[in-house]
């Protein structure tokens, strides 16, 4: 198909300027809320390129937003910079090496992410100016996916309240329109207090709390064959409680993180694993609170949405890897196990080649294996009609949240795909604010959609965002 788009040259205007954003956000990594540097740099680029800029959007210090153009439909591109604790890694080599031992890193590509989509705004408003189009384009800084729910904070908050569609992309293997699949999500603490006592001399008259949590542990695991087949619950000790044995513990605290394909049978196994909770706490005299930490919803289908994507995807073709990104990604590669390759494959309904980038697009809906996260996109996909694109930045089969993605992450590919998914969502913007029946048709079945189901926050309203406190300057 025959791109008539004017949006890619614009992209090639900006794109040294926002590569190097994306390298020096890799160079910074912070994880979730704490993103204070990264969210600086994104501010500072924004006003450099003539953003009308907006700072602590919902409450959140490190959420920004920048707004060009005038007047007509309202077109967000959604970014992303947070990391991931425990990913630090030397770029460019195919073996494990932390640049800082135990430190964060750039695992699931965010600083691409968030430069790819402030590239593709850029783009946009050039677009906006040349042509005289009503309309304006937002480029939305947002911290905290990765298990902070800043989006879907932003949602309640009303920060997209006035927005006609939304664009987002993530790195990856494979380039393809993002299936409309994520599972919502809760992260819930249950902080039990019982009584201390000697364990020898007089155990009868402690209480222990870390029995608590290990029988809702058990009450739990019961539980599992009584849900939902989608769903899935995790946990992790938060405190265990101490570590004297010949002590009854008088606390102990735990975090579950609670999914369901769909967000009220999501919030429906939350309560019965609250119930689980007041029921460890019954069996063993100690009492429980619960302090929810975050919570997502799933995603929210939009097919006109994801044909529009498409024909971006189709227009612009696959990214234009080179051979020296071809011989680093093979170096990568074998660093994978073959099921990490088979599983990236399988999720497109392809089987392996012995490609090592991809160069192609996928078709759309491709029927594949289904392998679902959870993402607060998805809180965004029920307020706005919204799509969200995979491209390829990575060798096939690298694992997200993993060392190896994180050594990819200043790579030439990287770059490439980070410039390929900036002129695929800048031209969906420039579709939707050119051809009224498109967003139209998106808005439309974005209404059928919420009527048949409508939203509810999975957060209260009263609930705050976990933040962080700003380290000092010095």
């Amino acid at each position: 198909m025959q791109n008539t788009s004017a949006i890619p040259p614009l992209v090639e205007r900006h794109k040294d300027d926002l590569t190097g954003l994306a390298d020096r956000v890799w160079g910074m990594p912070e994880t979730l809320y704490s993103e204070f540097r990264s969210s600086a740099e994104h501010a500072a680029m924004l006003r450099a390129k003539g953003f009308r800029v907006t700072e602590g959007v919902a409450g959140i210090p490190t959420a920004v937003m920048g707004e060009a153009g005038s007047g007509g439909p309202v077109i967000a591109i959604l970014g992303e910079y947070d990391a991931l604790p425990g990913l630090s890694q030397v770029a460019g080599i195919d073996h494990p090496q932390e640049l800082e031992e135990g430190g964060p890193g750039h695992g699931c590509g965010h600083n691409l992410l968030g430069s790819a989509a402030m590239l593709a705004a850029c783009a946009v408003k050039d677009w906006l100016e040349a042509t005289g189009t009503p309309g304006r384009v937002r480029y939305y800084g947002c911290p905290a996916e990765e298990g902070g729910a800043a989006k879907a904070f932003m949602v309640r908050d009303g920060a997209f309240d006035d927005v006609d569609a939304a664009v987002t992309w993530h790195p990856g293997g494979m380039t393809r329109v993002d299936d409309p699949l994520s599972l919502a999500n809760t992260r819930m603490d249950f902080h039990f207090s019982g009584r201390a006592a000697h364990a020898a001399a007089q155990p009868h008259l402690g209480r222990s709390a870390l029995d608590a949590v290990e029988l809702m542990s058990v009450g739990v695991n019961y539980l599992r064959e009584h849900m939902v087949q989608d769903a899935r619950i995790h946990y992790a000790y938060l405190d265990a409680g101490g570590k004297a044995p010949n002590v009854v513990q008088a606390r102990a605290s735990v975090r579950y993180s609670i999914r369901a394909l769909d967000l009220h049978e999501m919030l429906a196994l939350v309560e019965r694993v609250k119930k689980v909770a007041q029921g460890a706490a019954l069996m063993t005299e100690t009492s429980v609170e619960f302090q929810m930490f975050a919570a997502v919803s799933n995603h929210f289908e939009n097919l006109a949405m994801d044909r529009v994507m498409q024909q971006a995807l189709d227009e612009l073709g696959g990214v234009p890897f080179d051979d020296l990104d071809r011989a680093y990604a093979a170096k990568i590669r074998g660093t994978l196990s073959p099921s990490d390759i088979a599983a990236e494959w399988s999720v497109v309904n392809q089987p392996p080649t012995e490609a090592v980038l991809c160069d192609w697009v996928v078709p759309m809906r491709p029927n594949g294996k289904v392998l679902i996260g959870s993402t607060d996109v998805g809180d965004v996909t029920w307020k706005v009609p919204t799509t969200e694109v995979l491209v390829a930045t990575a060798a096939i089969g690298t694992p997200l949240h993993s060392w190896q993605m994180t050594a990819q992450g200043l790579s030439g590919a990287a770059h490439k795909g980070m410039i390929h998914a900036a002129k695929a969502m800048g031209r969906v913007a420039e579709i939707l604010l050119s051809d009224p029946d498109r967003l139209a048709e998106a808005k439309a079945e974005h209404a059928r959609r919420l009527a048949l189901t409508p939203y509810t926050c999975p957060m209260p309203p009263d609930h705050k965002p976990p933040l962080v406190p700003q380290p000092d300057a010095a």
